[in-house]
């Protein structure tokens, strides 16, 4: 990758926290502008996706053999323990059928790829990481709607086929595209026995990824600002009802890490696996989930991953800092 896109790509990975927040900003204050991009939120999230499978090989799935404890702690945490967690605090605050849905779609919706972004940094199991993406994005549109279908019952109106095709177009067909891609790639280039010493950067499929990588970023800002301008007309930052789902977003955010950590403790871990564990399961994929939100739900159920957006980078920076203190970052 030229030298001034790996520049770009460094910088735009370390102002994550920055970027996104200010990309809700943007769909905020100037919905008129950035309302004209709806019509193409799923191909800039393809874009997205493909940018990051094409890192990916078919060899990841092996970590989940290898692996079965950290697979297992971290859907049950991720797809059992959550998405109760978000029902019953939401119930107990709110009475509006439609913010509780939204907390429950953004704690069922699939792990963060931004995830392994995190966990390059803080030095943990980078294969464990891509292997927690490949199999949480490959099963959400069979989780999310399944999930959200038996903890909400008929409280609110849904189109699950729907919720299903749109996660199929986002995330398992580029995902399936760019490690198809990258296995190609390899196997022209290498034979098979010499693949797993392959140094990486050396396949056509990391060259092109590297490269579309701040692409890839810039994608991810207008995906939130397109999605933040559908509901900007019914956000009202005076209004408490905002500031209560904010909180209890970042509680449950929060908590998520909390509980990844003495998971990974009391499974035993290693240092490494712990540390792609807390932030698979603290991290969640919440452009995809305000995706699903905004055309598939009321538009109270947007606002608890639109007002997650804005705070999730930060809190993963701050829990990786308080969870993980032996690390150097």
């Amino acid at each position: 990758m030229p030298s001034y896109l790996s520049v770009i790509n460094r910088h735009l990975d370390r102002l994550i926290p920055v970027t996104t927040p200010l990309a809700v900003a943007l769909g905020l204050f100037l919905p008129d502008v950035f309302i004209n991009l709806r019509p193409f939120v799923i191909w800039l999230f393809g874009i997205i996706t493909f940018s990051g499978a094409l890192k990916l090989t078919a060899r990841e799935l092996t970590i989940a053999v290898r692996s079965p404890v950290s697979i297992v702690i971290f859907f049950v945490i991720s797809h059992v323990i959550m998405p109760l967690a978000a029902l019953f605090s939401s119930s107990l605050v709110f009475d509006n059928p439609d913010v509780i849905a939204g907390f429950v779609l953004l704690f069922a919706g699939p792990t963060a790829v931004s995830g392994f972004i995190w966990v390059a940094i803080f030095k943990g199991d980078k294969a464990l990481s891509l292997s927690f993406i490949l199999l949480d994005t490959m099963l959400a549109p069979f989780v999310v709607p399944f999930t959200i279908s038996v903890l909400m019952g008929a409280k609110v109106s849904m189109d699950m086929s729907g919720i299903a095709l749109s996660l199929l177009f986002m995330v398992v067909v580029p995902t399936i595209a760019g490690v198809a891609l990258n296995e190609a790639g390899r196997r022209r280039k290498h034979p098979p026995d010499l693949q797993p010493e392959l140094p990486q950067g050396t396949e056509p499929a990391f060259k092109i990824s590297a490269a579309l990588d701040p692409a890839a970023k810039i994608c991810l800002m207008l995906v939130i600002a397109a999605n933040s301008s559908a509901v900007a007309p019914n956000i009202k930052f005076n209004d408490p009802l905002v500031w209560k789902i904010a909180l209890l977003c970042i509680t449950l955010t929060a908590s998520g890490f909390l509980l990844a950590k003495f998971s990974g403790f009391a499974g035993k871990l290693n240092e490494q696996k712990g540390i792609s564990l807390i932030l698979a399961s603290g991290l969640r994929n919440n452009s995809a989930v305000m995706t699903i939100a905004v055309a598939f739900f009321p538009e109270s159920a947007v606002l608890p991953a639109i007002l997650s957006i804005i705070f999730q980078q930060t809190i993963a920076a701050i829990m990786g800092k308080l969870l993980i203190q032996k690390k150097e970052i």
